[in-house]
């Protein structure tokens, strides 16, 4: 082997309602990586435990994402869409990982800060653990390149170090077997099993936020449902809530960097931009001077152009779990060929009998 194929992994939290945020930042653009690239669509359900253990129905949000990355656009026959759980050597690589990880690498991961708090010796292992989990899901495909938003940067940084780790300490084995690349580490030549994956960042609306509050991201946990667009609203409620989101009392300026000071501006040009595959500069250009009484109306009838067709074809997927369970049954299926080939290779390189 000479070079690693390329190949896109992505992978979806089932946890609540997919929101408008989750639509921009994330799926949109994984239906469009399809076009060109080998991709591996996941719904992370093993993830979702490290945010509640007790979910009341963590099959249905499965199915639910499961459901958006369908109607999408997201072709499962072309890929591979599936849930983590399926393909039991996640966990296995996982612990590999925990491993080859430092507590150092661990300690200094600002989402686990975030989400631990102050509490943190009652945070789980599973939350500290998390970021083994998910070089884990990357890497268990051999991906080359990872769609990821601001939060999850510094996570595939550690996916990153870890591979590089993991290449460095085995690079004889590895060549000894023939199982690697040869790549440069520095200034050091190794032979790598893994690949030092790259993320895919960006677009215009890659960070959406509240509806009621430019400061805050989109969530699916704000207690308001007027400070987001569930993927499954209808078209009234769509336009209903665009229209009475927060603005201030100026008209649209005409450069995106007087936005700055306008975060409920700059989130709505945002959202915009992003429907219409069209930059802030470009919004600006076309609305700039407008008063949000003419802009808030527009932007109500493009989301509803764009995201009706979507919420519409969501909620026949889910009244129909017994076909949902079908794509994941044969998605995970592929994907535990893919996994047991490089566990078999894995098991070889570190030394454990698998024969």
């Amino acid at each position: 082997m000479h070079e690693f194929k390329p190949l896109v992994f992505s992978g979806v939290q089932p946890t609540g309602n997919l929101h408008l945020g989750n639509y921009l930042g994330a799926i949109r653009k994984f239906v469009a990586l399809q076009e060109t690239n080998d991709c591996v669509y996941c719904v992370v359900d093993l993830h979702s435990l490290t945010a509640q253990l007790v979910h009341d129905d963590l099959a249905g949000q499965t199915r639910s994402i499961t459901a958006a990355f369908l109607a999408s656009g997201i072709d499962p026959k072309k890929h591979i869409v599936f849930n983590q759980a399926r393909v039991l050597q996640h966990a296995e690589l996982a612990w590999i990982f925990n491993c080859v990880a430092r507590i150092g690498w661990m300690n200094r991961m600002t989402q686990f800060k975030d989400k631990a708090g102050k509490d943190r010796e009652n945070a789980s292992l599973g939350l500290l653990a998390y970021p083994s989990l998910m070089a884990a899901d990357i890497l268990l495909y051999r991906a080359t390149h990872v769609p990821v938003g601001e939060d999850q940067k510094q996570h595939l940084e550690l996916t990153r170090d870890i591979a590089q780790k993991f290449n460095n300490d085995f690079s004889a084995r590895i060549a000894e077997l023939g199982l690697g690349v040869e790549m440069m580490m520095g200034e050091e030549k190794v032979n790598g099993f893994f690949p030092i994956t790259e993320p895919i960042i960006g677009g215009p609306a890659a960070r959406i936020m509240s509806l009621r509050d430019g400061s805050k991201k989109m969530s699916k946990s704000d207690p308001s449902d007027l400070s987001r667009i569930n993927l499954t609203d209808d078209a009234d409620t769509i336009s209903k809530k665009i229209k009475k989101a927060k603005t201030d009392p100026e008209a649209l300026p005409s450069e995106v960097d007087e936005l700055a000071s306008r975060p409920e501006a700059e989130n709505l040009v945002g959202i915009y931009a992003g429907l219409a595959d069209m930059s802030k500069q470009d919004v600006l250009k076309e609305f700039g001077g407008q008063q949000f009484s003419v802009f808030k109306p527009a932007l109500a009838d493009l989301a509803v152009e764009k995201l009706s067709p979507v919420a519409d074809e969501m909620r026949r997927l889910i009244a129909d779990p017994g076909y949902i369970d079908s794509v994941l049954r044969d998605g995970g299926d592929r994907a535990r060929v893919i996994a047991e080939g490089t566990m078999k290779s894995v098991h070889q390189i570190i030394g454990l009998l698998n024969n």
